[in-house]
């Protein structure tokens, strides 16, 4: 053999011996905060039927700390359910379910959304007790819940609660709920009490409402009313002045994942799809006595700074004296 051959046959060997055996290749770590990989797991992992959609958001900051939050909504046509996951910064580790903060009221990321001011409202000032209702004037579940907080809520607890109404009307399901819903609003502008006689009115003649007769209806109750101008009234509806009301109405909603009407809050606590009287009545009386210590809901929270200014009377919101009851038939 030839010294040259012999050389770069020797290279070669030492080569092959010093270079280490090549790593197989590894299999990328799969990742929550990538969307398709968390669609599938968690289509997986309840069994979620192919026709459902799925949509994940983008993660936002949580409260835990060393987790992002992720929103999964699943939805079928207009019907649809939100779903919160945390998600562990390295995004290996999700979880799911409520996490509660024993420094503050369980109810809070609620409660921070609810916006009352301004708004239809029955009951006494500074009540320990605050109820808020999302309701639509076309939703069946919507009329049985609104007659029974009506015939029971002021005469159960004419000092210790407060009702105020929210709109939310299903505009997919219900072709004139927002329509009605706007009529209201024209109504509470020229009289906050008067808003109440329009939603008993308006609960009455749901089943002989249609999108045709809406306005037709809503003229005829309010001609004879002293406390109403059913010229000024017409016109707002016919110039649907009231149309960003409803539709702020609607995105405070959202923002606080309505799934449906009617949804209750109870001092944040959260009841969808109605509630008889005697289990709301339980609440109701279980929450007059927590807030008796807890002072952290209710109207009378310290919730709201107000400014005093001598001189000048204490101030009053629009809707904020006691509706009447209903008419007995």
């Amino acid at each position: 053999m030839s010294r040259p051959l012999f050389l770069s046959l020797s290279i070669a060997l030492l080569l092959a011996v010093a270079t280490p055996a090549q790593n197989p290749p590894t299999t990328p770590k799969k990742s929550a905060f990538d969307k398709p990989t968390l669609e599938a797991y968690v289509r997986h992992l309840w069994a979620l039927n192919a026709n459902l959609n799925v949509q994940v958001s983008d993660p936002k900051p949580s409260e835990v700390p060393g987790f992002q939050e992720v929103v999964v909504r699943i939805s079928q046509g207009v019907a649809g359910q939100n779903v919160t996951l945390l998600i562990s910064k390295d995004g290996s580790k999700i979880v799911q379910g409520t996490f509660f903060d024993v420094a503050n009221n369980p109810f809070k990321p609620d409660l921070d959304k609810l916006k009352t001011q301004f708004q239809p409202s029955m009951g006494t000032p500074g009540a320990p007790v605050v109820l808020v209702v999302f309701s639509d004037f076309e939703c069946p579940h919507c009329k049985v819940e609104g007659t029974m907080l009506r015939q029971n809520l002021l005469i159960g607890y004419p000092k210790e609660v407060r009702l105020y109404f929210k709109d939310f009307p299903l505009v997919e399901l219900h072709p004139w709920a927002k329509r009605a819903a706007m009529a209201g609003r024209c109504v509470f502008r020229q009289d906050a009490t008067s808003f109440w006689e329009y939603h008993d009115f308006i609960f009455s003649q749901q089943e002989q409402i249609t999108p045709e007769n809406l306005k037709e209806k809503v003229m005829g109750w309010a001609k004879d009313r002293k406390d109403l101008d059913a010229v000024q009234l017409g016109q707002c509806m016919d110039t649907k002045a009231t149309e960003e009301e409803v539709n702020k109405e609607i995105a405070e909603g959202k923002a606080l994942e309505l799934t449906g009407t009617p949804t209750l809050f109870v001092n944040g606590r959260r009841l969808s799809n109605g509630i008889d009287w005697a289990n709301l009545k339980a609440i109701i009386d279980n929450e007059i006595e927590y807030q008796k210590t807890a002072k952290n809901a209710g109207e009378d929270c310290g919730c709201e700074l107000n400014l005093t200014v001598p001189g000048l009377p204490p101030q009053t919101l629009p809707g904020a004296g006691v509706a009447p009851p209903p008419k007995k038939k």
